[in-house]
């Protein structure tokens, strides 16, 4: 299956300036709020302090805001030709972290690269829709029709799945596998396939189950019956759901949360850092934060609406779904919906690798909307 490289347009270039003007400042402030609030909470996770995590993540932040106005200047074309270098770039640096990643919690994710730990499997989710898109645009209706035609874009999501498996990172690994999915399914793939593929799933979990290890399959036993053992396994589920339900509807207030402040709460900078705010400033605070998520996936859909290719609508797309999916994985989890996966929660948990992906993702995002005219043909051929 040879790779072929479409005409790109011929469009008046933006001037800088124009570019500039372009790039839609109120998504760049609904990032800067979300990304406030993830100070607050993080201030409050130390008890008052903005060390050791929130002066950090602030200055990521700044760092990362940065990058993702760079990434939104650049032209939508640049994206679409280093589609699959970067996606090739990913691997090589998922296959880096067999040989020299560095363990932490019992898992091997990261490269020490002396100022940070770099975790690949988070960049290789950007890099996993930016390459389905490019080769998804590439492919005229009818084709994406022709199951050989789809045998490609599933070893792009099999082969980064495989690798952040044997990290073993189960919550990225299942992140994958559903942006992959959304994007066949925005590309035109038929609902049938889908059918199969879930079937043949399903089929596969009894052989599925012999591969886990013993964490994760005691995080499944303890996701369907966590009272059974409410001092060990299942005691980090209920004490979120405890400190979700103390926090009534308005909260306890900014450091005023029992659960977390006298140490109930795991891991509440990270992974339970939605069930800390939800105690501290209630219902009512987590469903403010949920409609701030809700405004940047309006703001992705719209913008891939408003592209005149293919490519920048499937990638505008591809950062909606993942945004998406770290809110919802994230929230479920912590509400003991969905078994504990170890998935951060965008902009809010800390972490520098997982906010540097969302960041560039959502530059990406931006970079469609300001460069929406540019029109990228198929196989030479105008697509209007």
């Amino acid at each position: 299956m040879a790779f072929y490289e479409p005409t790109l347009l011929r469009t008046p270039e933006l001037t800088l300036t124009q570019k500039i003007w372009q790039i839609n400042w109120g998504l760049v402030a609904l990032v800067t709020l979300i990304a406030g609030i993830g100070f607050a909470a993080l201030y409050s996770a130390a008890n008052g302090s903005v060390d050791p995590w929130a002066s950090r993540q602030a200055m990521r932040f700044g760092v990362c805001l940065l990058l993702m106005i760079l990434v939104a200047m650049v032209d939508i074309r640049f994206w679409f030709r280093a589609a699959y270098a970067i996606f090739f770039g990913s691997m090589a640096l998922l296959v880096a972290v067999e040989f020299m990643g560095t363990v932490g919690m019992g898992a091997q994710r990261w490269i020490d690269l002396g100022v940070m730990q770099l975790q690949p499997s988070e960049l290789t989710k950007v890099a996993l829709f930016l390459v389905l898109a490019r080769y998804f645009h590439g492919l005229a209706q009818e084709e994406v029709a022709r199951p050989l035609r789809l045998v490609l874009p599933l070893l792009m999501v099999v082969a980064p799945t495989a690798l952040v498996l044997r990290q073993p990172d189960l919550g990225t690994a299942v992140m994958l596998v559903l942006v992959g999915g959304a994007m066949f399914l925005c590309a035109g793939v038929r609902m049938w396939k889908f059918g199969l593929v879930f079937a043949c799933g399903l089929g596969a979990i009894p052989v599925a189950w012999q591969f886990l290890h013993d964490y994760q399959r005691q995080r499944v036993l303890t996701f369907l019956t966590p009272e059974t053992d409410p001092l060990g396994a299942g005691y980090h589920i209920l004490q979120s759901k405890i400190a979700l339900g103390s926090g009534g509807l308005w909260g306890k207030g900014l450091l005023a949360g029992t659960q977390s402040h006298l140490n109930f709460l795991p891991e509440k900078q990270t992974d339970f850092i939605f069930t800390m705010l939800a105690e501290e400033f209630g219902m009512v605070g987590g469903l403010f934060l949920l409609s701030l998520y809700t405004l940047i996936l309006v703001y992705g859909f719209a913008i891939a609406l408003r592209s005149r290719n293919h490519f920048g609508r499937l990638l505008a797309v591809g950062v909606a779904t993942n945004i998406f999916l770290y809110v919802f994985i994230n929230i479920a989890m912590v509400m003991g919906l969905i078994p504990v996966v170890g998935v951060p929660l965008p902009l809010i948990s800390y972490g520098g690798t997982a906010m540097l992906a969302v960041m560039l993702s959502i530059g990406l995002m931006i970079s469609v909307y300001v460069h929406r005219d540019i029109r990228i043909s198929r196989r030479g051929l105008n697509e209007d």
